[in-house]
């Protein structure tokens, strides 16, 4: 099923009130603005793709695009890597025990057909929220993502510990490494550490892999009630960013992420979704995203970094992930 919601005007309307409704785009940081396109100002539609051709994709050879790296590989492999070490470095000194390091790998192409490529990637990653956004005053930004930050109705919520990541070779039957398992602990154990003030009745499943795309994660699901006078907003706060898109201690990781990774986020590693629709919501982390500005495509890629970090493997994992993204570009 794909929805749409098409704001009627050009105006940029920002985040007032998590008891808003609409389609919320936040960013990682708190410096860029929180987009929503109120509901009683957009025109929506929905449509069924699992027995049309909606998804059939026109792509001729004389239509294929032709990509450029602005950045050389080799240059962007030896500045994750010193970024990397830097961080391995900073936790073994007892400053942190994960943080989550990123990159931006930019392209430039000659003729890039936006809705063709989100139609492919509807049709590769079907277990992912798919998405493709659009203000003429933020930008366009699309992506498939593995992640749910939330989902709540009536005080009851869902969330999900996902982290760590091999190469999918056919199988969820995998050999789990243990800084690969250690990563995804500590996003389990924060979640719950920091939920058991704010939500009643937890409940959590046993770690098991997933797929996502050509990847497979190890996640956790936990659910609960929020208890009376806690609100969405204040869930929301204690969850992002999440140990999996950040670090712990959070504040620690945050500040190094800022001063070190030598970018700006953006809304990568943000969140987006529905708010409050007929009394529901469903957030999930901006993860496996682009950014698309002309002719440039800019991919976002992190992966979490622990004292066990072998920094070579850090820069592979990164790579993998932005194969899932180029894999939907022609």
């Amino acid at each position: 099923m794909v929805t749409v919601f098409v704001q009627r005007t050009k105006e940029l309307h920002e985040l007032k009130s998590y008891n808003d409704a609409g389609f919320l785009f936040a960013p990682f940081g708190s410096m860029e603005k929180k987009v929503i396109f109120p509901f009683d100002k957009c025109d929506s539609f929905s449509a069924s793709i699992g027995a049309t051709d909606l998804l059939e994709i026109n792509e001729t050879e004389k239509d294929k695009s032709r990509f450029i790296n602005m950045e050389e590989l080799s240059d962007l492999k030896e500045k994750h890597i010193s970024l990397v070490q830097k961080g391995v470095d900073f936790i073994k000194a007892k400053q942190a025990k994960k943080i989550v390091l990123s990159r931006k790998e930019t392209l430039e192409y000659a003729n890039l057909n936006v809705l063709e490529t989100f139609k492919k990637m509807l049709k590769i990653y079907k277990n992912a929220f798919v998405y493709l956004w659009f203000h003429p005053e933020i930008g366009l930004w699309m992506g498939a993502t593995p992640e749910k930050l939330l989902t709540s109705f009536e005080g009851d919520f869902k969330t999900m510990a996902l982290a760590g990541t091999q190469k999918h070779t056919g199988t969820t039957n995998v050999n789990w490494q243990i800084k690969e398992k250690q990563e995804q602990q500590y996003v389990t154990e924060f979640i719950l550490e920091n939920l058991k003030e704010t939500v009643e009745k937890l409940k959590i499943t046993e770690p098991f892999t997933v797929q996502a795309g050509n990847l497979v994660h190890i996640r956790t699901d936990i659910s609960g009630k929020l208890k009376s006078g806690n609100s969405l907003e204040k869930l929301i706060n204690i969850l992002h960013p999440t140990p999996a898109i950040c670090g712990l201690p959070k504040n620690v990781a945050a500040t190094f992420i800022l001063e070190n990774e030598g970018y700006d986020r953006l809304y990568y590693s943000g969140y987006l979704g529905e708010l409050n629709r007929n009394e529901s919501t469903s957030l999930f982390v901006n993860l496996r995203c682009m950014q698309l500005d002309g002719k440039l495509v800019s991919i976002y890629v992190g992966g979490g970094i622990t004292a066990e970090s072998i920094p070579k493997n850090e820069w592979e994992e990164t790579v993998s992930k932005a194969d899932v993204m180029k894999k939907v570009l022609p």
